[in-house]
């Protein structure tokens, strides 16, 4: 057979390859470079744009940048910094904000001399931003001239142009995001607060603020916020623990460099029994640790151990210390600059530069010890505090034995309460958690017996953010939500952790009433999978089921309802004689035929996937809900309930 034949016959030969020129791949698969094409993919943008302005500010060159929402649902963002360089690029044959503009990896961050460090996790930065989106412009102000290029989905409609003389210096970039490539277009003003906020305190000093010219208060100005921190982790500290009750009045702070990595910590015990440790490099929120947080843990454990031991305080103990001990009821955020970071992980957010570990761990056994020692009424606050927690450690022990030998007992050992499914594949499996046994009945009768699973919950469930770890694990309607589910507790780096390999499904859906009561069962749940299940939640295992409210009927017509708006519009769709409403006031109001249809059923179904974009920000979020304060919590509803009773 001759090679042209063999060619045709197997279809595939040299003019199959695509080489996809310039930003095309961005465009062809942005997913890849921007995480999705949706909500977070959109904020994203954002975020790579400002990213180039925190590197000037990292730089020591910019001590301003404002972001503006612009009614469009275009973005602005605005820096005080050197402007990017527009004089021509000898290897390019172009002006440089082209080149940066135009070229994947292209940037100042790649050359040492310009930026020691920097952030933005992949180095794809406003490149990306620029193929993504319809129309975005560039102005550049420095050596006493303004420049601007415009671009359209990437491509330059001009070359780099002289606009006239002025006094300041920095970038101005303006982008409108492509509908044609992103599923939402609308920007939401809190998620982009919530990471300029945390850049402030990663940054002590800079000025971010936020405008939003899509929203008037009441005084014709428009909806803006502005973020400074003068004391940068201290700071984030005291915002993250504002709803627990502190050990000491101040947090500790940390502050050095070793091996050239500069290193900042601030860290503060509460009186409650779970662990809040946000790790950053570069600003970067590493939320699977890495070497970082290994260094920090290491140091803690090994100082506080050397003081308590020296104070006398565990001579009376009948058991060991271990390290958990020394971080429960401890929250604190760990701050690292290096200058050629290595990530690892399922998303790349895990640090693997070994050097870094034993500098953080240096600078903390040090400074730490110094603060033990002129410190030693808190010092002895926090001995008891550990003293505390392996007390109840120990205590705990029995309850979470007796969960792992239910566990590990497999199916004759499940929940009485719990319909299981009859496929065994986790990956086809769904665990619906039902508030109540008539709404967990009515799921029974209604769902596919083949891949749906029902379990029952009595009520609400017990709130973690409160309880101690063993009372957590006495708790029967969580040791059914373990055991049913078929994971273990403590794996051999994390007495604490997960161990997922025997998980049953890979659906965990919180299924509850759509009115108040229901919401707080549903807030209750998460906040057991943040506080205690956390990595169900990291692998994307945990969705929330949306019943409708309201089932409109006009003879054989009837339209389903998830808001007031809705029931609105269809009443009126139907005209007004005639016409019946049914508000579902909870889930056993439904025909197993209509829980079905609405809620259960794949084909028409709508599940909210929970996840983590912000772990400081949930935490504390979570605090502020489950915890014992309550302005903070009624400020909260008030702000954001459609509906509420609102109580202490």
């Amino acid at each position: 057979m001759s090679e042209e034949l063999n060619k045709t016959k197997n279809g595939y030969s040299a003019d199959n390859i695509t080489v996809l020129e310039g930003l095309e791949a961005v465009r062809m698969r942005p997913a890849m470079y921007i995480g999705d094409v949706n909500t977070r993919g959109l904020h994203h943008l954002v975020y790579e744009v400002v990213d180039n302005s925190i590197d000037e500010a990292l730089a020591g060159y910019c001590t301003k940048i404002n972001v503006s929402i612009l009614e469009d649902n275009s973005i602005r963002v605005e820096d005080n910094g050197r402007g990017i360089p527009v004089d021509m690029h000898e290897k390019e044959g172009r002006s440089a904000l082209e080149v940066v503009m135009t070229i994947l990896h292209a940037g100042g961050k790649f050359d040492k001399g310009s930026y020691k460090v920097s952030g933005g996790l992949h180095g794809v930065g406003v490149s990306c931003v620029n193929a993504l989106s319809t129309l975005m412009k560039v102005s550049v102000f420095r050596d006493g001239k303004e420049y601007e290029q415009e671009y359209s989905k990437g491509i330059p409609t001009y070359s780099v142009r002289e606009v006239g003389d002025s006094s300041k210096t920095g970038t101005t970039t303006q982008f409108k995001p492509d509908g044609s490539i992103f599923t939402v277009l609308e920007y939401n003003y809190e998620t982009l607060c919530t990471r300029l906020r945390e850049l402030a305190f990663l940054n002590k000093g800079l000025e971010l603020s936020i405008t939003d010219y899509r929203v008037k208060n009441e005084d014709g100005s428009y909806l803006s916020e502005r973020f400074l921190s003068e004391h940068g982790l201290k700071d984030f500290i005291e915002y993250l623990d504002g709803n627990r009750e502190k050990l000491m009045p101040e947090p500790i702070y940390i502050e050095g460099q070793k091996q050239d990595i500069p290193i900042e910590v601030a860290m503060q015990y509460n009186t409650t029994f779970s662990e809040n440790i946000h790790s950053y490099v570069n600003n970067i929120n590493t939320h699977e640790g890495g070497t970082h947080l290994s260094g920090f843990r290491r140091g803690l454990t090994r100082t506080l151990k050397s003081y308590a031991d020296k104070s006398g305080m565990l001579e009376k103990l009948k058991f060991e210390i271990t390290g958990d001990d020394f971080r429960e009821g401890l929250t604190a955020v760990i701050s690292v600059k290096v200058q050629e970071p290595q990530f690892e992980g399922q998303t790349k957010t895990k640090l693997g530069n070994n050097e870094v570990m034993g500098a953080v761990d240096q600078i903390v056994s040090e400074l730490l010890t110094n603060y033990l020692e002129e410190n030693p009424k808190e010092a002895k606050q926090i001995v008891n505090k550990v003293i505390l927690a392996a007390t109840a450690r120990h205590a705990a022990r029995k309850a979470r034995e007796l969960v792992q030998r239910q566990t590990v007992l497999g199916v004759a050992g499940l929940p009485g309460k719990l319909a299981d499914c009859s496929d065994a594949d986790p990956q086809k499996c769904e665990l619906f958690l039902v508030e109540g046994d008539s709404a967990g009945g009515t799921a029974k009768q209604g769902r596919n017996r083949e891949y749906q699973a029902i379990l029952p919950l009595r009520g609400k469930i017990l709130n973690v953010e409160k309880a101690m770890p063993h009372r957590v694990l006495d708790s029967e309607e969580i040791k059914n939500i373990y055991t049913a589910l078929g994971v273990s507790i403590g794996t051999a780096e994390d007495s604490k952790a997960l161990n997922m390999e025997k998980l049953r499904y890979h659906k965990v859906v919180i299924m509850t009433d759509a009115d108040v009561d229901g919401s707080h069962i549903a807030t209750l749940i998460l906040t057991f999978f943040f506080r205690y299940m956390r990595e169900l939640i990291e692998s994307g295992y945990v969705y929330i089921a949306t019943p409708p409210l309201y089932l409109v009927k006009k003879g054989k017509q009837e339209r389903y309802c998830w808001t007031e708006e809705e029931r609105q519009k269809y009443q009126e769709e139907f005209g007004e004689s005639g016409v019946s409403v049914q508000r579902y006031k909870g889930l056993g109001e439904m025909s197993e035929t209509q829980l079905w249809e609405t809620t259960m059923n794949p084909e028409s179904r709508t599940f909210r996937q929970v996840d983590i974009e912000n772990a400081s920000e949930a935490d504390r979020v979570f605090s502020m809900l489950m915890g014992d304060e309550v302005p903070p919590r009624r400020e909260f509803i008030e702000k954001n309930a459609t509906y509420a009773n609102i109580d202490a």
